[in-house]
């Protein structure tokens, strides 16, 4: 696992520097009108980390093409394997990516461009960097320059669940005998400037909002202004970041051979969505979630095996009630009270793509130690919160072999992945 993520100092890159942040409930998140996750990755450390690019390509490079490498050669120097030797050439590079706002300038500067007063060299600069940019396969391309890659190399994008699907689709193609490995990474940039904009139009929209408002929506427009708080009573923002994530899934077989070493098993994915007509909104009684987490266990696993959940809230009251919800139906109303459930999202900001990795990265490191982390700025739960999400900023001991994590995206979608300890069966 690899990461480019925000941290206190210095970016997150490894799995120390994740736990370092996460076990003690540290937000990385700063504010300047909005609250902000940001990476403040300088040239230096990219350098350092993905040498030898050829500046041809890496004077285009957006921030999310930045991020993606980073935290791709992150996680192949974890696994132990060298991006730029043949470790990978068959390998399959999967990137999820939610968002577009690392493209828009790419494709404006194209857009605005006069063919009449723009020079040769110009051109051919303005042409490579929309070839790199414009498309959200943008991170795939590079990552796949990187390597020099022969296997399968494709985006999914599907918001802040893109890189949780990725993680199924590379299961599935290493179960099938498609490839040994496959490199996931979930990669998204968000506009700071667009999200102010967007608080100070949404204060003069309540109203309106009020009078159309619809079954399932919440009754609040979303704010960006105060820290965002998951399970906590205080909990009404969202606060957004940036940054990537990358996890190295490999077969048992292909780890064993070369020595690898594992951190745990992905056992199995699903993806569900609500089935409403609202394009905006999702169904607060959990049931497709539910669903997921059925299709996963399926007729091999126990609902009563698993005693950790990592939530996907954002500090949305809709999603932690859907998520009470379904964990009361999937438990039941005794055993869910010792259901511990956390999210870390308070600890990097709500950054859509990487959820799927991160959140993923997160579970396997708590089991690998046996210590759940707290929910990041949650101290005071709130009342309808039916499980124990770990207010605080200490760990909670817990030997557990099987977990769940959740990811979600507007309108909707939900996806479950149920993960095991490297000995789990």
């Amino acid at each position: 696992m690899g990461f480019c993520l925000p941290g206190p100092i210095c970016p997150v890159f490894t799995p120390e520097d994740l736990w370092s942040v996460v076990s003690q409930g540290i937000t990385c998140l700063s504010q300047d009108d909005v609250y902000y996750g940001a990476v403040h990755l300088t040239e230096q450390m990219f350098n350092a980390r993905v040498p030898d690019v050829p500046p041809f390509f890496a004077n285009h490079y957006t921030n999310a093409h930045r991020f993606g490498l980073v935290s791709m050669a992150e996680a192949c120097r974890d696994a132990g394997l060298d991006v730029q030797s043949d470790d990978l050439t068959d390998a399959a590079l999967l990137v999820g990516r939610g968002g577009v706002d690392a493209n828009i300038d790419s494709y404006l500067s194209i857009l605005r461009a006069d063919p009449r007063a723009t020079s040769p060299i110009d051109a051919m600069e303005l042409f490579v960097a929309a070839e790199q940019a414009v498309s959200p396969s943008d991170v795939a391309l590079v990552q796949g320059a990187l390597t020099r890659s022969v296997g399968p190399c494709f985006t999914v994008s599907c918001g802040c669940a893109s890189s949780a699907v990725q993680v199924g689709l590379a299961r599935q193609m290493i179960a099938e005998g498609q490839v040994d490995i496959a490199v996931v990474t979930g990669v998204d940039i968000f506009n700071v400037q667009l999200i102010q904009n967007i608080q100070r139009l949404l204060r003069g929209a309540q109203s309106t909002y009020d009078a159309i408002r619809s079954d399932g929506m919440p009754s609040l427009l979303p704010s960006f202004d105060a820290l965002m708080r998951p399970y906590d009573r205080r909990a009404d923002c969202i606060n957004h970041g940036e940054g990537s994530a990358t996890l190295v899934l490999e077969s048992r077989e292909h780890a064993e051979r070369r020595g690898g070493h594992h951190y745990g098993q992905v056992l199995a994915q699903a993806t569900t969505r609500d089935g409403l007509a609202n394009p905006l909104a999702c169904d607060d009684t959990g049931n497709q979630l539910v669903a997921a987490v059925r299709r996963c266990l399926a007729d091999r696993w126990r609902i009563d095996q698993v005693p950790y959940v990592h939530g996907g809230s954002d500090g949305n009251v809709v999603v932690t009630a859907f998520e009470s919800n379904a964990v009361t139906e999937l438990y039941g109303q005794a055993a869910v009270d010792d259901l511990l459930m956390t999210s870390q999202e308070g600890a990097f900001g709500h950054n859509g793509a990487p959820a799927g990795c991160l959140g993923v990265a997160l579970t396997l490191l708590m089991m690998q130690t046996g210590e759940v982390c707290p929910t990041t700025n949650c101290e005071q739960p709130a009342e309808n919160v039916p499980f124990d999400p770990v207010p605080g900023t200490r760990t909670r001991p817990l030997d557990f072999d099987y977990a769940f994590t959740f990811n979600y995206q507007v309108g909707g979608m939900k996806s479950a992945i149920l993960l095991g300890s490297p000995e789990a069966s």
